[in-house]
């Protein structure tokens, strides 16, 4: 097992490489309230179960101390590890926003979903095994639900867009909000001299422009200090980064419509070809503008996970947009 990568990003708030693909794609926080209260706010993979163990053991804490583990969806970089973990830690409850408690419980369906999207081989090496978690070990949050943490306060947020069962959770004690992806991704290969690339992850399969626009207007209600994004790590002053991240959002949006005029061809797979080459377009050409100083082998390398998953969410989305236009 490798040493755990892990960092401070606030006071009681740990940053944790998940070890996914590559150092630096795909994060989770320990966050510990008074008395040494603990939660794992998103988990990673089966295979990141270790080096959170390994992380509670070299921050002077034990399994015993954490209470709450909390994805904020259960896509499989988020959640993946819920199951294994839930194991590992014995007082610990899962929260999680409703739509998704099922899938924790029983994640035949998930294993089902994410196969399909990856792959077996891909998936068994990435993801490993889904574990289920006991019912009633499971809590469902509502909107607005708050989790104290030994006297500190967590509050669920429904945020809907990248997920229809995505949810953030505000943290008042460093004024602070862990995003799951909807503020986006924000890998640090790609920082220029103007800050970070921001840009809105699609992948499948609920894609919903116009919810994530809403999701982002109550995030930012809250007037927070600082994001905390699973991909990757904490952003400062988010208000002045959101108007990028809601153009992204509107520009997959417009490329996805483009790829579906009816007057292209609509081969099997000649729709998501045009998509995962628009999407390869803009956000390369995005990373470019933004003053990203790496080559385009490397840039390429950095997002290629992205690149062809966003092409699959926005395709999805079609497909949905299409069903709902269809006369009754």
């Amino acid at each position: 097992m490798s040493a755990p990568l892990f960092e401070p990003v606030a006071d009681g708030i740990w940053c944790i490489d998940t070890g996914l693909y590559r150092p630096g794609l795909a994060a989770c926080y320990l966050v510990r309230g008074g008395d040494g209260h603990l939660a794992f706010i998103d988990t990673g993979t089966a295979h990141t179960v270790p080096l959170l163990m390994a992380t509670l053991a070299a921050l002077g804490h034990t399994p015993d101390q954490v209470d709450y583990v909390i994805p904020t969806h259960v896509h499989l970089d988020h959640a993946g590890g819920a199951g294994a973990l839930m194991q590992q830690c014995p007082r610990a409850t899962l929260a999680i926003h409703p739509k998704g408690a099922s899938h924790m419980i029983d994640p035949t369906r998930l294993t089902a979903g994410a196969t399909q999207v990856y792959g077996e081989a891909e998936f068994a090496a990435a993801f490993g095994e889904l574990v289920p978690v006991p019912e009633g070990r499971v809590l469902p949050l509502e909107d607005g639900a708050e989790i104290d943490l030994g006297g500190r306060v967590l509050r669920f947020l429904d945020t809907p867009g990248h997920a229809n069962h995505h949810g953030c959770i505000y943290d008042s004690a460093s004024r602070g909000c862990f995003t799951g992806d909807t503020f986006g991704i924000a890998y640090r290969e790609l920082y220029s001299a103007a800050g970070p690339y921001l840009f809105a992850p699609t992948t499948p399969v609920a894609f919903d422009p116009e919810a994530w626009q809403i999701s982002l207007d109550r995030l930012m209600a809250l007037d927070p200090q600082a994001m905390y994004l699973t991909h990757y790590g904490r952003l400062d002053h988010p208000a002045e980064l959101v108007e990028t991240l809601r153009h992204s959002i509107r520009a997959h949006a417009a490329m996805a419509l483009a790829a579906a005029n009816p007057d292209l061809p609509h081969g099997p797979g000649r729709r998501l070809d045009r998509l995962g080459s628009a999407v390869t377009t803009l956000l390369m050409s995005g990373a470019k503008a933004h003053g990203c100083t790496l080559d385009d082998a490397r840039i390429r390398e950095v997002l290629a996970v992205d690149l062809d998953l966003n092409a699959q969410g926005l395709e999805v989305w079609l497909v949905r947009q299409e069903r709902k236009a269809r006369p009754a």
